[in-house]
């Protein structure tokens, strides 16, 4: 047995996730990690960089890398996919514009030798607007039915109201545990 597989094997023991969240800019991945965390969400910036945040969830320790969605730092992301346990990926649900490029991006992820079958967590947020797309017209769009190399969900949400974090937390938590 490799050293890699002997840490991997500790990693797990300690219930220990690195999760990895991406989005276009503006779609809440910072403000979904901070109401998360129980952090005050009323003072949010663009990420122009990445977060790393340290939580606790039903026994287990998440390490949440937050990467800013700007079109120029996307070319970065692959930087931050090894070792990823699980992938969240949030979209703007009422931003119907750029649900395509979302999509897009998305689709490019998906795609990555290594992410592959990397759960995935799609975060419909902002459902508290009131031109949010429901949840299933956003699955559609994204055509989330044609991925078959990984389990997935999608949660609507609000990061401002937190309905529905704690459900895709919880779904996210233990599609992992019964990988």
């Amino acid at each position: 047995m490799g050293l890699l597989n002997i840490i991997r094997k500790i990693k797990k023991s300690e219930k220990e996730l690195r999760i990895l969240v991406l989005g276009l800019d503006n779609a809440g991945k910072t403000t979904i990690l901070k109401a998360l965390s129980n952090e005050d969400i009323n003072q949010i910036a663009p990420t122009h960089g990445f977060n790393i945040k340290n939580l606790q969830h039903e026994g287990f320790k998440l390490n949440v890398w937050d990467v800013g969605g700007q079109e120029k730092l996307r070319e970065y992301w692959s930087n931050f996919y090894e070792n990823t346990d699980a992938l969240v990926f949030v979209i703007d649900s009422s931003d119907q514009m750029r649900l395509e490029e979302g999509g897009k991006e998305l689709d490019k992820l998906i795609g990555e030798a290594e992410l592959k079958k990397v759960p995935l967590l799609v975060f419909a947020n902002k459902q508290d607007l009131v031109q949010a797309l429901p949840a299933d017209e956003i699955s559609d769009s994204l055509k989330l039915n044609k991925i078959t190399d990984r389990q997935w969900s999608i949660v609507a949400c609000s990061a401002k109201t937190q309905e529905g974090l704690q459900e895709g937390m919880e779904w996210l938590i233990k599609t992992v545990q019964d990988k």
